[in-house]
C-alpha cells in the first residue's frame, strides 16, 4: 500500500511542475559591477527577489508564457523587459547611467567630447591598469600618438618626463579635476610627487594643441585631465604588488565601501614603490596615499579628497657623456681633459668616469637626494540645476616641503658668510667640503567655478573662472661642514621668495545652427601677476614684477554626418607667461617676453565597433616661442630664449581595428616639420680671455622635436584567457639644440615591449590578474633625451650629454580584487 501511495504522489508532483520554469540572471552597471540588493520582481504577482553578494537573482516556479520583468536600484533609473519563457532561461540586467546619473551632475568644463572641434585622446583607467606596475605617469601614456617619454633612472620610476608634439613638460598643461597640477612658478609637471597616481583615477583626455579653456598655464603642446570622481556601487578590498629588475618593487592596496545608505561612499588607496633603478645609485623611494569621502544624492554631490605623495630619489640628472655611453675610449679622454679640474675634481671623480659604462652617474656622495612630499586637498561640491544646467564649484590647496639635499668639493666659506677656518697647523682656510640643502615650501590654494546651462535643444552655455595663488620659498642651509661640525644647520646662505596669482574668466558656447552642424566658441581672460624678491643660490638678486593680461579665443566647427563621424576645424589662440627659470637666466635687463600660439586644427574622427580612425592636421604658428638652447642651469632645468618667429606643423593618424574576437591591432604615426626661422647661437671663447661669439643660423629645426613619433601594437588572447600584447614605439632623430648641427643629435630608435597576462576568478576572490612585463624586448641602446653646450678653446669643443635607458628587463604583477 505505502509503495502505491509513492507512486500516486510522485505523479501528483510531477503534473504539477510541468510548464514550471525559473527565471535566473544578474544585474550590473555600464561599468560591470554586480548591483547587490537590486530588488526584481514581476509587477501584481508574488515573484520578487533581491539579487545575493554577486549580482544573481533567481524566480523560479514560472510557466510558460509572456512576462513583464522589473529591475529597481536606488540612484539608478528602473528597468523594465519583457521576457517570452519556453523553458529556464538566464538574463543579464544593464542599468544604463551611474549613481544618481552623476555624470550628469559632474561638470567636467575642461573635457571634450565626440563632437567637439578639437584632437583629444580619452583613456579610460581599465585601458592602462595591466601597465600600471609601479612606472610613472608618462610612461603609461607612451603608447598615444606624438608622444616621446624620458627617465632620468632609466626604468619609468623616479624622475620621468614627457613630450607631446616636440613640446616640453612646462607646456603640457595638467589637471587633477580641474586643478591646476603644474607647477606654478616652473610650469613642470613632478609625477614622481604623486607615485602610482593611476591606481586612483577614472579617466584621463589628452588635448593636443591648445584645447579648450582650462586653468594653469597655457597650453602649447598639450593638456592632460586627469579625473579621479569614480564612485562604485559595492565594497571591495583590492590588492596589487610587482617585482622586477634593478630591485624594483611595489604594493598597492585599495579599499571602498561602495555607496553606504544610498548616499555616502569613501575610497583609500596606499601605494609603496622601491627601485634601485638602472643608472648608477638612482634608487627610488616612493609612497603615496589618497582618500575620498563623498556624499551623493538625486541633485548634487559633495566630495573631498586629499592625495599626497612622498619621494626620495637619488639625483641623476646630470645626464652621461655621450662618449661614456658609446664607450669611445678616445673621444671619452678628449671630453675628460677638457673637463678636469672642472667637473672632475677628485681621484674618486675620474675612477668614476673611467669605471662605470653606459649607466654612469656623475654624482657619487652617498646622500645626494630629492627628498619632497606633496600633498593635495580638494573639495568638490556639484549641484543640478533643473533639467537644463549644472554648477560645479572646487576649492583647493596643496602643500609642498621638500629639498635637495648636494656634496660641495671645496667652495669658497666667504660665498656662504661663514668665517674662514684655521687648519692643525696653524694655516688660513678659505675653501672646504660642504653638504648643502637647497629648500622649496610652497603653498597653493583656490577656487574653481563652472556654471553649465542648456538654452535649448540646439545650445549649451558655459560660464567659468577660477583665481590661484602660489607662495614658495627658496633657501638654502649647510648641514655639514668640514672644519665646523657645529656650523648652524637652520642658518639661510640664501633666501627668496616667489609669489603668483592666477585669474581666469571664460565662457564656451556650442551651437547647432542646423542639423549635423555644431558650432564652437571660446574666449578666456586671464591675468597673471608674479613676482620674486631676494637672492638665489648663487647669491644675486633675483628681483623680478611681471604683470600681463591675456585673451584667449577659440572658435570651432563639426560636421556630423551620423553617430559615428565627426569631421572637424578650429582655430586657438594662446598666450603664456615666462617660467621662474626663464627670468633667472635672463640674458638682458629686459628679460623675456611672453609666447603667442596660434593653432590651426583639421581633423576626422570615425570610431564604430571594432575599428576607430583619428586623422589630424594641425599649424602651430608661434610668436616669440621660447626654445631650448640645449644647455641646463646648475639644478638640471634647461635653458630658453626667446625667438621671433617659428612653426609646428604635422599630421597625426591613429587607428585601431579587430581583427576578431581574439585579434586586435592598433598604430599611430605623427610625421611633422618644426622650424625656426632664425637662431642665434652664443659661445663663450676663451682662447684669449673671455670673448661672445654669435653664429646665427636660418630655418633651423626645434631642438627636441623629432620628425616621425610611431606606434603599433597587437594583441591577441589565446584559449584559456592568456593575453598577449606586443607594443612598438618608433621616434625618428632629434636635435639636441637648435642649430642643426649633425654632431648635436639623438639617434631614432625602435622600442619593443611585450606584455602577457591572465585574468579570470579564483574562488573567494573577484577577480585575479596575472601579468609579465617584458620591457625593451630586444635589448636596444637607445637614448630618448640629452643635452648640449659647445664653447671655444681654440678650437669649437662640443660636450653632448644623453640619458640613456635600460636595455632588457622584466618585470612580473599580481592584482587582485576581494
Amino acid at each position: 500500500m505505502r509503495f502505491i501511495l509513492t507512486i500516486f504522489s510522485t505523479f501528483l508532483v510531477s503534473g504539477f511542475l510541468i510548464g514550471q520554469n525559473v527565471l535566473s540572471g544578474s544585474v550590473v552597471n555600464d561599468a560591470g559591477e554586480a548591483l547587490i540588493g537590486a530588488s526584481v520582481f514581476i509587477p501584481d504577482t508574488e515573484h520578487a527577489t533581491t539579487t545575493d553578494s554577486r549580482g544573481h537573482f533567481k524566480l523560479p516556479g514560472l510557466k510558460d508564457g509572456a512576462y513583464t520583468l522589473k529591475c529597481t536600484y536606488l540612484g539608478y533609473a528602473d528597468v523594465t523587459r519583457s521576457i517570452v519563457l519556453m523553458g529556464d532561461e538566464d538574463v543579464e540586467i544593464r542599468m544604463e547611467g551611474t549613481i544618481y546619473n552623476i555624470d550628469q551632475i559632474t561638470i567636467r568644463a575642461n573635457q571634450l567630447s565626440d563632437a567637439d572641434p578639437f584632437t583629444f585622446k580619452s583613456i579610460a583607467a581599465e585601458d592602462i591598469e595591466v601597465d600600471n606596475i609601479g612606472l610613472d605617469m608618462p610612461f603609461l601614456l607612451n603608447e598615444n600618438p606624438n608622444i616621446v617619454v624620458t627617465s632620468d633612472a632609466g626604468t619609468g620610476i623616479g624622475y620621468t618626463g614627457m613630450r607631446i608634439r616636440g613640446t616640453d613638460g612646462t607646456r603640457i598643461n595638467v589637471t587633477i579635476n580641474g586643478v591646476p597640477l603644474n607647477d606654478a612658478e616652473s610650469q613642470a609637471v613632478f609625477w614622481v610627487d604623486l607615485p602610482d597616481f593611476a591606481s586612483s583615477l577614472d579617466n584621463i583626455q589628452i588635448q593636443n594643441g591648445v584645447g579648450t579653456s582650462t586653468n594653469g598655464a597655457g597650453a602649447f603642446g598639450a593638456t592632460i585631465g586627469l579625473n579621479t570622481d569614480h564612485f562604485t556601487v559595492n565594497p571591495y578590498v583590492a590588492v596589487s604588488g610587482t617585482l622586477g629588475s634593478f630591485a624594483t618593487r611595489k604594493i598597492n592596496v585599495r579599499a571602498g565601501t561602495g555607496l553606504m545608505n544610498g548616499q555616502y561612499s569613501i575610497n583609500a588607496r596606499y601605494s609603496l614603490i622601491n627601485s634601485d633603478g638602472w643608472v648608477d645609485r638612482a634608487f627610488a623611494d616612493l609612497n603615496a596615499f589618497s582618500l575620498s569621502a563623498s556624499r551623493i544624492s538625486e541633485n548634487n554631490s559633495l566630495t573631498f579628497n586629499v592625495f599626497s605623495g612622498k619621494e626620495r630619489t637619488y639625483q641623476s640628472w646630470y645626464g652621461a657623456p655621450q662618449a661614456r655611453v658609446e664607450n669611445d675610449t678616445a673621444a671619452l679622454l678628449n671630453h675628460y681633459y677638457n673637463n678636469l679640474g672642472i667637473l672632475y675634481l677628485t681621484p674618486a671623480d675620474s675612477i668614476n668616469l673611467f669605471q662605470s659604462g653606459r649607466s654612469y652617474n656623475y654624482y657619487t656622495y652617498p646622500d645626494q637626494v630629492d627628498d619632497y612630499r606633496q600633498t593635495h586637498y580638494q573639495l568638490i561640491y556639484n549641484q543640478a540645476l533643473g533639467s537644463h544646467g549644472a554648477l560645479g564649484i572646487t576649492g583647493h590647496y596643496t602643500r609642498g616641503l621638500g629639498y635637495f639635499e648636494e656634496f660641495r668639493y671645496m667652495d669658497l666659506l666667504a660665498f656662504y658668510g661663514l668665517q674662514n677656518e684655521e687648519d692643525e697647523q696653524g694655516n688660513t682656510v678659505t675653501n672646504a667640503d660642504l653638504v648643502r640643502r637647497r629648500w622649496l615650501d610652497n603653498h597653493f590654494y583656490g577656487t574653481l567655478m563652472h556654471l553649465k546651462y542648456k538654452a535649448g535643444d540646439d545650445l549649451d552655455l558655459t560660464l567659468g573662472g577660477a583665481f590661484h595663488r602660489y607662495n614658495g620659498d627658496h633657501y638654502g642651509r649647510i648641514v655639514n661642514h668640514a672644519f665646523d661640525p657645529d656650523v648652524d644647520k637652520q642658518r639661510n646662505y640664501y633666501f627668496n621668495e616667489g609669489n603668483k596669482s592666477d585669474v581666469n574668466f571664460y565662457g564656451k558656447m556650442t551651437w547647432e545652427p542646423w542639423p549635423q552642424w555644431r558650432l564652437f566658441g571660446d574666449m578666456q581672460w586671464r591675468h597673471v601677476s608674479y613676482s620674486i624678491s631676494g637672492d638665489d643660490n648663487d647669491i644675486k638678486d633675483v628681483g623680478v614684477d611681471y604683470s600681463k593680461n591675456f585673451l584667449n579665443p577659440k572658435v570651432g566647427l563639426s560636421y556630423i554626418p551620423g553617430p559615428h563621424m565627426n569631421a572637424y576645424a578650429s582655430f586657438a589662440v594662446a598666450n603664456r607667461e615666462p617660467d621662474r627659470n626663464d627670468f633667472i637666466n635672463r640674458q638682458d635687463d629686459e628679460g623675456p617676453v611672453h609666447e603667442t600660439l596660434y593653432d590651426l586644427e583639421l581633423g576626422y574622427r570615425l570610431a564604430k565597433p571594432g575599428f576607430a580612425l583619428d586623422i589630424a592636421f594641425y599649424n602651430m604658428s608661434y610668436d616669440n616661442q621660447l626654445v631650448l638652447t640645449g644647455a641646463l642651469n646648475d639644478v638640471g632645468a634647461p635653458l630658453r630664449f626667446n625667438v621671433a618667429n617659428s612653426v609646428r606643423r604635422g599630421v597625426e593618424i591613429s587607428g585601431q581595428y579587430a581583427l576578431s574576437d581574439r585579434l586586435n591591432m592598433g598604430a599611430n604615426v605623427a610625421v611633422s616639420q618644426n622650424k625656426i626661422d632664425s637662431f642665434d647661437e652664443v659661445l663663450y671663447d676663451y682662447t684669449n680671455g673671455f670673448d661672445i661669439v654669435v653664429n646665427t643660423y636660418s630655418d633651423t629645426d626645434i631642438a627636441f622635436s623629432p620628425g616621425v613619433v610611431a606606434g603599433g601594437s597587437i594583441d591577441y588572447t589565446f584559449p584559456g584567457g592568456i593575453k598577449a600584447d606586443l607594443t612598438t614605439k618608433y621616434v625618428g632623430s632629434q636635435y639636441l639644440d637648435n642649430t642643426s648641427n649633425p654632431g648635436r643629435v639623438l639617434d631614432a630608435y625602435a622600442k619593443t615591449d611585450l606584455i602577457l597576462s591572465w585574468e579570470g576568478s579564483v574562488n573567494f576572490m573577484k577577480s585575479l590578474r596575472l601579468s609579465m612585463h617584458v620591457m625593451n624586448v630586444f635589448d636596444i641602446e637607445y637614448a630618448p633625451n640629452g643635452y648640449t653646450y659647445s664653447y671655444i678653446f681654440g678650437d669649437l669643443v662640443t660636450e653632448n650629454y644623453l640619458y640613456p635607458q635600460a636595455g632588457r628587463h622584466f618585470f612580473i604583477s599580481a592584482a587582485i580584487d576581494f
